[in-house]
């Protein structure tokens, strides 16, 4: 069986009957986390996907075998895509000097540079074996020989070089035999996969040429590059029954002595000293505990001396940690290259401690078999660490960014702002940032964040401009004095999908491309021209260019009818949050003693949001006027109001007031009284936001251990998620208490939607297909049942 889980939902698990016959003995993630490679002992290697793009639902799409011939090791080919991320440049101002793009060639290519996809395993009896997935779908597979004599390979990883080649480390598992290193070249060759392989140097462990320890330790246990791609530097470890040993080995260019014959001759213009790779040993620990598993940082710290230096005197740890797990439940956080102590975990008191701060850090060991971690996993940026024992639970660890040494505040906001950083332009998931942030910190991070996102350039904000709400939003749930803000941030990312959708649809009535597209132009004029009077703002434009066929109007009704009820929405509860101050240019706010901040409220200073609500009354004004139906429907007293005029007066006054974001305007007295009054002129809606988080990130702030169980929910007590109405928060449609339709939520926000789309026309499919992969906010969907939330 495998089991896969989400971080956020670790009571959720999916388990699949995997097909293997044989224990399963390597498991490897794809970059994206979208498919998953398993191999057994009997050669059998499957690729997993998810089904409909659903992290608890999976299936076997492809597979490859070397009958009889277990698998020790296993890989994706790399993509080429490589990067480096810079302690030295943290204080920048600028994400490219930050996180610089490495030249890195890809392990294969196809026409024009794209990257093949595909993997590499290693076998037991030293076979090297490469599926290739062709565009077509099709699996090439070839399998090659390590080496002409073949031996026994107990252990064995895999690294990448950047000039595109592969480097695959082998050992028979005695620490009495050398560690071999191999070069494999992949390519495609008339149809056909090909291998070539090419013997390295090699090395024998220190351990065994030490007269001290030769027979201390007679097996090697684990051989690790310490990064996927760093083949010059690879940690191994020799155990006994009693204990470990670790060394670090790095590949070095030498000089080639030269024999006293040749070196009174004269030499060659231009002639340089032969140079030989050769492997030396750059440290070693005394003797440990035994080492029962082993995990390598993630992180793609430049290790530069002057980035180790910096990263040293910030006390900036994520990324330079490797983590030993020992057989008496304990895990020791060791520098990758110096393997110096850097922090120790108790698994007993669950309490992570920095070495020295008690005179002695031995206890007493206890009788019986002690439990202890089987497998260890660092997160993305290296800030929590997975691992499960040998009962079978999972347990989920913090790690301290600096280790446990004391940082300042703003140190460790520095510290955490950077990773999120990180984060937002790889895209790799924030979660294990959150881990570490407490409610005081909140409105920092968003504020500092966003400083520094207006720093970047045009092209690079409009890339990253749904990615920061995303993480501002995620940020903002985890404190309740900033919970109204995750609801405005995630409404803000419902807004700038649906303008982007309906502007989509508009056509240039002449066939020449225009300078600007219709959408542009229709931003431009309601920028320029502030008129109250949604008519004489659609005079200024070319109405032929809003011309759509009926069906497709009709179709997107209920995302029409989310904008009217927005605006609606902020309008009325305009007067109840003027009593909070707030500055929309670095997102912060402040609010007054008593006062209450409501969802909403962020709107209320954000000119480009305000401005884009504008724009889409105005579409909607001339969609009306071909498709009355299609038109926002409000409840009105009087049988003569014009909501829609009503509403963009109202709005553009409140537009004009923020439409300056350095320089924001108090909105006048009129206008508050005209709000006031919107309640008794039209029915106010109440907005349905985004559902209870049921995540587990939200209930771990605290340093208190949370127990969990799988296959139980973990829910707030007295919450009832089933006595409310179901909302599907993408259609903008209520699903009802007790909805039939199967659906599928945010593993990240908790957005709710219909797996299965009802609707037939294509405007709305072209809205649904957006959503097919991932959220609003970029989380995955997971599939769940109809009873829960």
């Amino acid at each position: 069986m495998i089991h896969i889980i989400d971080t956020e939902h670790p009571w959720d698990v999916y388990s699949i009957n995997s097909g293997h016959t044989e224990v399963i003995s390597c498991l490897e993630w794809d970059q994206s986390g979208s498919r998953l490679l398993s191999a057994d002992g009997d050669g059998q290697i499957k690729c997993w996907a998810m089904t409909e793009h659903l992290v608890n639902s999976w299936e076997s799409t492809q597979g490859s075998s070397v009958e009889g011939d277990p698998i020790v090791a296993l890989s994706w080919l790399h993509n080429g895509v490589k990067l480096a991320l810079h302690v030295e440049k943290s204080g920048s101002t600028n994400f490219g000097e930050k996180f610089s793009r490495v030249k890195f060639s890809p392990s294969l290519t196809l026409f024009g540079g794209k990257p093949m996809e595909g993997w590499l395993a290693v076998t037991v009896s030293g076979l090297v074996t490469v599926s290739l997935l062709k565009p077509s779908g099709a699996l090439l597979s070839a399998s090659e020989s390590l080496c002409r004599l073949r031996g026994r390979v107990a252990l064995a990883d895999i690294a990448f070089t950047g000039g595109g080649n592969i480097v695959v480390a082998a050992t028979d598992g005695s620490s009495s035999s050398p560690v071999q290193f191999y070069k494999v070249c992949v390519s495609v060759v008339n149809e056909k996969c090909r291998i070539d392989t090419e013997l390295l140097p090699s090395l024998f462990m220190r351990c065994t040429t030490d007269p001290v320890r030769r027979d201390k330790y007679p097996a090697v246990t684990h051989l690790k590059f310490l990064t996927r791609e760093n083949s010059e530097q690879v940690l191994l470890c020799a155990s006994s029954q009693m204990g470990s040993i670790v060394e670090c080995w790095s590949l070095r260019k030498e000089g080639l002595p030269v024999n006293n014959i040749f070196q009174h001759r004269s030499p060659v213009v231009g002639e340089k000293q032969p140079m030989i790779l050769k492997w030396r040993i750059l440290s070693a620990t005394n003797d440990l505990d035994r080492v029962s598993a082993l995990a390598l940082p993630k992180l793609p710290i430049s290790i530069s001396n002057t980035d180790l230096k910096v990263a040293s005197d910030t006390k900036f740890c994520p990324g330079l940690g490797l983590a030993l797990a020992f057989h008496d439940g304990s895990i020791q956080i060791l520098h990758r290259l110096s393997l110096h102590t850097m922090g120790v975990f108790y698994g007993t008191s669950g309490s992570s401690q920095r070495v020295g701060d008690e005179p002695t850090i031995k206890r007493q060991r206890a009788g019986g078999p002690t439990v202890h971690f089987r497998a260890l996993q660092f997160s993305w940026t290296s800030l929590a660490l997975v691992g499960v024992d040998n009962h079978g639970k999972l347990h989920m660890i913090r790690v301290s960014p600096s280790m446990g040494q004391i940082l300042d505040m703003n140190t460790l906001l520095r510290h955490l702002l950077f990773l999120l950083e990180y984060c937002m332009v790889t895209g790799y998931d924030w979660w294990d940032v959150l881990l570490h942030v407490q409610p005081g910190m909140v409105h920092n991070l968003v504020e500092k964040l966003h400083e520094e996102y207006m720093r970047q350039n045009q092209a690079l904000q409009q890339v990253l401009a749904t990615r920061i709400v995303a993480v501002k939003a995620s940020l903002c749930k985890l404190s309740s004095a900033t919970a109204a803000r995750a609801c405005d941030f995630h409404a803000k990312l419902l807004l700038i999908a649906i303008s982007s959708t309906l502007k989509s649809l508009l056509r240039p009535h002449v066939l020449n491309t225009p300078d600007k597209s219709p959408g542009d132009r229709l931003a431009e004029i309601c920028a320029k021209n502030t008129d109250a009077d949604i008519d004489k703002v659609m005079i200024n434009l070319k109405t032929e260019e809003f011309v759509l066929d009926g069906p497709p109007l009709q179709s997107l009704q209920q995302l029409i009818q989310w904008v009217g009820d927005f605006v609606l929405y902020l309008l009325a509860n305009l007067p109840n949050q003027t009593d909070v101050s707030c500055n929309s240019s670095s997102s912060s706010f402040s609010v007054e003693q008593g006062s209450i901040v409501r969802p909403g409220f962020g709107f209320l200073r954000d000119g480009s949001s305000l401005g884009m609500l504008r724009e889409m009354m105005v579409m909607i004004r001339i969609w009306g006027l071909l498709k009355p139906g299609c038109l926002p429907i409000y409840t009105a007293t009087s049988d003569n109001q014009d909501s829609m005029s009503l509403l963009f007066r109202l709005l553009t006054k409140l537009w004009l007031c923020s439409r300056d974001e350095g320089h924001p305007q108090e909105p006048d007295e009129t206008l508050l009284d005209e709000c006031c009054l919107l309640p008794s002129q039209l029915l106010v809606p109440s907005m349905d936001w985004l559902p209870i988080n049921d995540g587990v990130i939200t209930k771990i702030q605290t340093k208190h251990q949370l127990r969990l169980q799988f296959g139980k929910p973990y829910t707030l007590p007295g919450l009832n998620p089933n006595a409310s109405q179901r909302m599907d928060n993408l259609r903008c449609l209520h699903m009802g208490i007790c909805p039939t339709e199967d659906s599928k939520a945010c593993t990240r926000c908790g957005c709710v939607t219909m797996l299965r789309s009802p609707n037939k026309t294509n405007a709305m499919k072209q809205w649904e297909q957006r959503w097919i992969k991932n959220c609003l906010c970029g989380g995955l969907w997971r599939k769940i049942p109809n009873s829960l939330p």
